[in-house]
């Protein structure tokens, strides 16, 4: 007799599809789950009993074990379980090298879908043909990605364009994900970031991830990007092609441009500078001056030019404030800047970080509060991974002398992308040891001040330009 397993025919196959997909990748986040708790257990009690040395390296050992088996389990599963490992995975300064390297392959391209079914899905998209659509095709995805591929294609007015097609099936997927993310995101987040409010995390996902369903609403961002920063000095957006774009498909300009490691291993050391200021200001920008910002920050949503601009792209997790919305968060951050302790916590309480009465000494909260806003603090700062994944422990560890205010301390909803958003930039400025003077680059975007580099002089003309 044949033994019958989740991914064999028999009674599963007898199950409705949406509910066998669901049930098939909860499933393997189950497995995934429990095999690396098991093996934590084991590890734990192994180190009891050897020294610290020893101990140090069975977590090490632990922490590649689980990267690989989640990168090899994410990778072929697409998804938000996907992009959580992406974001995670590059953000994970905390990680041994051989983790990190593990996780950094979420990066690159996921496996994609067969050629013939990527075309099928555009053909039934606009009921043509696709040598009716385009002059050209190629038939092997350039990307692959959580959600859907992109194919370089031609258009039969001769335009090079690229065309991201969305994987069939993807939104029953999308469903058992959120179903699933608490335990898949509590599971990264024991690899070194044991204080995430997964619940807070998964809450703003539901409801963001769902517009990335739908490639029209992408479109829309897309092209309301590409309106604000038309003629900007170094921030582009490719120009979208309403009519090559419906539900599960999206047509836009062809970038080239080079992929987050071909421009790190070939750029000079200026040309990364100049790339890590083009970053931080385009966050800041869009956050800033214009409330709706890309909440997806991982390399390889950008390409990267020889002078040091970059095109962003993928505009599906966007966050747009509400009114007000950013008007109640963004006291935490001028107190805190201005070390004004009484104000910073009282901030937190007005934004919902703390309750009245939480009862902490308003020292101890502005020193625990304060740490990651370091870079705003002097007149220079030197971006590094160390100090990066060292500011993520200090804020995360529920261990250390600030456990009492993690144990308290919520995550309003409308600041998890934020946040996200916010260290996921750090990480890649850490990663390219980017130097400059923040403080009064930030400036720029909350006060309004004068600009501080020749970038700054140059936004500032275009804005002039514009108005």
């Amino acid at each position: 007799m044949n033994r019958l397993t989740p991914n064999s025919n028999g009674w599963f196959g007898m199950i409705p599809h949406e509910k066998r997909v669901r049930f098939e990748r909860s499933f393997r986040i189950w497995r995934l789950t429990a095999r690396r708790g098991f093996h934590w257990c084991v590890l734990r009690v192994r180190g009891r009993i050897q020294g610290d040395t020893k101990r140090l390296e069975l977590q090490n050992r632990f922490a590649i074990h689980t990267a690989e088996q989640a990168a090899a389990e994410l990778g072929n599963m697409k998804g938000v379980v996907m992009k959580a490992g992406q974001l995670i995975g590059f953000i994970a300064e905390g990680l041994p090298p051989e983790a990190q390297a593990a996780l950094a392959t979420l990066q690159a391209n996921a496996p994609p879908m067969a050629p013939e079914l990527a075309v099928s899905v555009v053909e039934t998209e606009f009921g043509r043909l696709i040598s009716d659509l385009f002059l050209d095709w190629s038939e092997m995805p350039i990307a692959a990605a959580s959600i859907g591929q992109v194919h370089k294609a031609v258009t039969r007015e001769g335009r090079v364009v690229a065309v991201k097609v969305q994987y069939p099936g993807v939104d029953i997927a999308v469903g058992a994900d959120l179903e699933n993310a608490e335990m898949m995101y509590a599971m990264m987040s024991a690899l070194s970031f044991k204080g995430l409010d997964v619940k807070s995390l998964v809450e703003e996902l539901k409801v963001r991830i769902s517009d990335e369903l739908d490639y029209r609403i992408e479109a829309a961002n897309q092209a309301e990007f590409a309106a604000r920063y038309a003629g900007h000095p170094f921030i582009r957006i490719p120009t979208v092609i309403p009519e090559l774009s419906s539900q599960r498909v999206m047509t836009s300009d062809w970038v080239q441009g080079m992929d987050w490691q071909t421009f790190v291993d070939s750029a000079s050391e200026s040309t990364r500078q100049r790339a890590a200021e083009v970053m931080f200001r385009f966050v800041q920008g869009s956050v800033q001056h214009y409330g709706v910002f890309n909440g997806d920050p991982h390399p390889g949503n950008y390409r990267f030019h020889s002078d040091g601009t970059i095109t962003f792209l993928d505009f599906g997790l966007v966050k747009r404030w509400a009114p007000g919305e950013f008007d109640v968060l963004s006291p935490v951050l001028d107190a805190t800047l201005a070390g004004d302790i009484d104000a910073t916590v009282k901030a937190m309480v007005t934004a919902g970080f703390l309750e009245a009465s939480h009862g902490f000494e308003p020292l101890r909260v502005w020193n625990y509060v304060s740490g990651p806003y370091q870079p705003y603090m002097g007149d220079t700062f030197t971006f590094t991974r160390a100090w990066v994944g060292q500011s993520l422990e200090n804020i995360i560890a529920v261990n250390g002398p600030y456990a009492d205010i993690i144990a308290e301390l919520n995550m309003p909803a409308s600041f998890v992308l934020l946040d996200r958003v916010v260290w996921g930039t750090a990480a890649i400025l850490g990663k390219l040891s980017a130097h400059g003077p923040w403080r009064g680059i930030l400036a720029e975007y909350r006060k309004g001040a004068p600009p501080v580099t020749d970038l700054g002089r140059l936004e500032q003309q275009w804005l002039l330009d514009k108005s």
